[in-house]
């Protein structure tokens, strides 16, 4: 009985598989958790790239498109949502899934205090244009987030009116 025993406890023969057996859970648990993160980080960064990018069009609009204090035409509005939920004017395919133009808001504020140069015929001011937006996280793997919980991602950006 005291042979059995020793020999027993220097055996080694799948000590290895064992090992792997209680460390894999752990393995894929922290590996499709970087890829959850590494998309949430891309989606964020589309939604900023997007929200730039709708207020950079928006500030190339005439200024006859804004009227101070917070007025933006409608048409205007439109072709801000549109450039930014899908990269383009005339873009049909959204950047982030199931993004639409109700997830996006277009405000326009004037910045009184600047009336000088382009901006002396404007009046009320200098129009700066904040386009600001929402979006669902699309998830890779739903079963790491919690049960119908749904994650947002949220982006705003500004410029200036130039008019040209």
């Amino acid at each position: 009985m005291i042979r059995l025993g020793t020999r027993f406890g220097k055996d080694q023969r799948g000590s290895a598989a064992a090992e792997i057996a209680l460390i894999l859970p752990m393995m894929l648990v922290v590996l499709f958790s970087t890829f959850e993160a590494g998309h949430y980080f891309y989606t964020e960064h589309k939604i900023i790239k997007a929200v730039r990018q709708g207020a950079r069009y928006a500030g190339r609009l005439p200024f006859d498109t804004y009227t101070c204090p917070s007025t933006v035409n409608g048409a205007a509005v439109s072709q801000i949502k549109t450039v930014t939920r899908t990269g383009s004017v005339g873009g049909t395919d959204p950047l982030i899934k199931d993004w639409t133009d109700g997830d996006i808001t277009v405000s326009v504020l004037c910045n009184s205090s600047t009336t000088t140069g382009v901006f002396r015929s404007k009046t009320g001011g200098a129009p700066v244009v904040t386009v600001s937006a929402t979006a669902s996280y699309p998830s890779l793997f739903d079963f790491l987030l919690a049960q119908g919980e749904s994650v947002q991602v949220f982006a705003s950006a500004q410029a200036t009116v130039n008019g040209i």
